[in-house]
């Protein structure tokens, strides 16, 4: 492919990049999570039917695929377990293209720790912030809107394209699994999945905290501070960690945790000791990285002999609060899947 075609190509992704925008900000409204996908896939399928590719929109049968290697124990109810496929057959001889991203997201946990409400999507400094913004839902329209570039120059992939928006990535992967069980498999598998989630493990953050509470408990009962009347009992005062919570979901790091504490008092006995327990133990303990990289890429390699790559724009708190992608990434994504379907594939007037 010569420069002018290049540039031809990112021009066109340019000219439809503020629809791109608005088309992920309304893909990302709908909260898409466990048990609630109908919404954003009909929107999803409709999509893809207006740009005329053959849809199968189906809901996952788990004993179909349970023989499978990479099956995955299903959590729950399959009851809303959807997956769509928009199928475009090439009249040419081209290597064939799966994109593949899903449309599941994680819990946005408790509300009052957004900026701005997780499925109210907001575009601030080139960023758009919203649960499922990030991952990976701007992967999912770079795909399409990559596609959509060919399309406007009157060209089309010279081989067939599988355009997945799969469900059940966040716990099992059973979703694309489905799809290969239903046989959609190509020459190779792209996976617009992004990277760079972070977050603080409220949880394990609790664990020191506790420690430090025993702490408090052991020295409250010395012999020095003991209240006359219990100077013979060596162990007065209890500390009882009664209950505890937090968390929202197994794949999320967990962004807040609730922990219920009973402990014995000596009389007129001041207990500011443990505002300052608590202040200084999460001051020092709560800053920890905890990154994960399981994605669908792995059904693809392991189980179907198809070359996969991971390729996704920039996010930030992916899993976490306030989590926003960037625009900016998102239209470079979009230009390089673009060529890189055009270089993979083939070209063909439409």
């Amino acid at each position: 492919m010569d420069d002018a075609s290049k540039t031809q190509i990112m021009q066109a992704v340019d000219a439809r990049f503020d629809d791109a925008v608005q088309f992920l900000s309304e893909l990302t409204a709908p909260p898409s999570t466990w048990g609630n996908v109908q919404s954003a896939q009909t929107l999803m399928a409709d999509t893809l039917k207006d740009r005329g590719y053959e849809v199968d929109r189906w809901l996952i049968n788990a004993d179909d695929i349970a023989h499978m290697p990479g099956f995955s124990p299903v959590i729950g109810c399959y009851d809303d377990a959807v997956n769509v496929v928009g199928t475009r057959r090439a009249r040419g001889k081209g290597r064939s293209l799966i994109l593949n991203g899903h449309i599941d997201v994680v819990p946005e946990g408790p509300l009052g720790m957004w900026d701005t409400l997780p499925y109210e999507p907001r575009v601030d400094g080139g960023w758009m912030s919203g649960r499922g913004a990030g991952d990976m839902k701007a992967g999912l329209v770079s795909n399409l809107f990559a596609l959509g570039a060919l399309r406007d120059l009157g060209l089309a992939p010279a081989g067939d394209i599988h355009y997945k928006s799969v469900v059940e990535e966040e716990c099992t992967g059973n979703g694309a699994l489905a799809c290969l069980q239903r046989g959609y498999r190509a020459d190779a598998a792209l996976i617009s999945e992004p990277f760079a989630g972070s977050g603080s493990n409220a949880i394990e953050a609790a664990i020191p905290l506790i420690a430090a509470l025993h702490e408090m408990e052991d020295r409250w009962n010395l012999p020095a501070c003991r209240y006359p009347e219990y100077h013979d009992h060596n162990h007065g005062l209890n500390l009882n960690i009664g209950k505890i919570q937090g968390g929202d979901w197994t794949s999320s790091v967990p962004a807040w945790c609730v922990f219920d504490v009973r402990m014995g008092l000596f009389l007129g006995q001041d207990i500011s000791a443990l505002e300052t327990a608590h202040s200084t133990v999460s001051g020092n303990d709560l800053n920890k990285l905890a990154i994960t990289a399981a994605t669908d890429a792995r059904f693809f390699g392991l189980y179907a002999d198809t070359p996969a790559l991971v390729y996704g724009p920039k996010a930030e708190a992916i899993h976490g609060f306030n989590e926003r992608v960037d625009l900016e990434s998102t239209r470079r994504v979009t230009q390089a899947t673009a060529l890189f379907i055009a270089n993979w594939c083939g070209l063909e007037p439409l």
